[in-house]
């Protein structure tokens, strides 16, 4: 008897030291428990996305009736436009509701018109359904950086951050390999019935998967114990004021204070303005490989494999020495090194020269919205978080969407004016320099970058860079 109790009091004890140093492993990495199930919503959450929007383009795609180009560009733009026209006063509900509880519903609404996709069967239908999906996106995005704080030590929000990165943008792969084996399984399927009732098609399985997915995301959601401000607290901040004068209070309070505090307007110019010099890189790639480097599709593949793994790298060199730089400083930092790259890079012609340089672009484009997100998280009240990140984010995807729209327009308008002028060559000292459009783009988006820079540290400098370091400091010592 004695020894089976002895045993017993063992195993527990085994059980609780294996238990400890589980949660030891899971903090000491994610910061907390309740951020690492977040983070596993938000991987689920990035794949279901990436999966829906490569399903939705195929349904327009077979939707077009000819005029793919149109109905592609149809269907995202009704992804877009919500987010320039209400992502603010998304931010003010996130700011005004329970901030969990509209995650649970965005990610139900999500499922349920994911579900209804696979039975749409006109262009406007798809249309709606990629509105509807983008306002829950535009609701459910800044609620989860607006909780992040909550439930990270400040210590770890760098980390953090690093990991809401992978999770948004590593993903995508993974998304492409589902859809993928899903078209397989899908033409595994016979002509049956209860096939062609329930739309088990390529797009509709993966319409279906997308929707199972969300439905999953909400469960472990409601499963998170995130802190909630109580019904005084709230009261006290206005936030029970339902009335239009009152929203629209809230609304202009949030610009006012993007456009007067020094680290929330550092981050969304750095940031705005260098995703236009940096997202110019994306439709350029292939044009200056092509045009400057005289290389083939292999080597942009390897362009592409530099800059993402310079990225990689600098993310987990953020990570790792979070604890050990100054944000603030190493921020517009970061910047001045991209842009530096990009303009070595694209004045080279010589593919050896370029891919390292441009992995060194990677490398410090990685953490500069590591770094952004993680000041904003700092330096931001509760209260008006949701209203920031929702502007911010708006912010850089229009300057992306920009970027990606203009650059080959620039490309061709230089190179014409180029051509006119100067024959597409620059004579240095004997030396024939070729300066085809795409090199003269690729030098407005290294300045354009360095540009940032320069407006970060203008709007970081004097008093404001002083309260940061001081804030930082006090964090470090605390």
């Amino acid at each position: 008897m004695d020894q089976h109790r002895h045993s017993s009091s063992a195993t527990r004890l085994g059980e609780a030291l294996t238990a400890a140093r589980q949660r030891g492993r899971i903090e000491a990495m994610f910061g907390s428990r309740e951020f690492f199930r977040l983070w596993i919503a938000q991987v689920i959450s990035a794949t279901g996305d990436w999966l829906g929007l490569i399903a939705i383009i195929s349904l327009a795609d077979r939707l077009s009736d000819g005029s793919e180009g149109t109905a592609i560009a149809l269907v995202l733009a009704a992804r877009i436009a919500p987010g320039f026209f209400l992502a603010t006063a998304a931010g003010v509900l996130v700011d005004r509701l329970d901030r969990k509880r509209v995650m649970l519903v965005c990610d139900v609404s999500r499922a349920l018109v994911l579900f209804s996709l696979p039975f749409v069967d006109s262009l406007l239908g798809l249309i709606i359904a990629s509105f509807a999906l983008e306002i829950c996106t535009m609701m459910w995005s800044p609620a989860k950086e607006a909780v992040v704080p909550n439930i990270v030590p400040t210590e770890k929000l760098t980390t953090a951050n690093s990991l809401n990165v992978a999770a948004a943008y590593g993903m995508f792969p993974v998304a492409a390999g589902i859809a993928a084996l899903l078209a397989k399984l899908a033409e595994s399927f016979s002509d049956e019935g209860w096939v062609n009732t329930f739309r088990l098609n390529q797009e509709g399985l993966a319409f279906y998967v997308d929707g199972l997915s969300f439905l999953t995301t909400a469960l472990i959601v409601w499963t998170i114990a995130f802190p909630r401000r109580s019904r005084e607290e709230r009261k006290s901040t206005g936030k029970t004021d339902w009335e239009l004068g009152g929203a629209i209070r809230e609304l202009r309070e949030g610009w006012q204070f993007i456009a007067v505090n020094p680290i929330v307007r550092a981050v969304n110019v750095g940031l705005a303005v260098g995703v236009i010099g940096g997202g110019m890189l994306v439709p350029l790639g292939a044009l200056f490989v092509n045009d400057v480097i005289s290389g083939d599709e292999a080597d942009f593949d390897l362009l592409l494999f530099a800059l993402g793994l310079g990225m990689a790298l600098g993310v987990i060199t953020a990570s790792a020495m979070q604890n050990r730089i100054n944000r603030s400083k190493v921020f517009p930092l970061a910047l001045f090194m991209a842009g530096s790259a990009l303009l070595v890079s694209g004045s080279s012609s010589l593919l050896g020269i370029v891919v390292p340089v441009i992995g060194m672009a990677g490398f410090a484009a990685g953490p500069i919205y590591v770094l952004g997100f993680t000041l904003l998280h700092e330096h931001v009240e509760d209260e008006l978080r949701g209203r920031i990140f929702a502007a911010l984010l708006v912010l850089v995807r229009f300057c992306l969407l920009l970027a990606l729209a203009v650059a080959p327009l620039l490309a061709e308008a230089f190179g014409a004016l180029s051509e006119r002028w100067w024959g597409s060559d620059w004579d240095f000292f004997g030396v024939t320099v070729a300066v085809p459009g795409v090199r003269l783009t690729m030098w407005l988006s290294a300045i354009t970058v360095l540009s940032a820079g320069v407006l970060a540290t203008w709007s970081l400098r004097g008093k404001g860079i002083q309260a940061v370091e001081q804030t930082e400091t006090q964090g470090e010592n605390g």
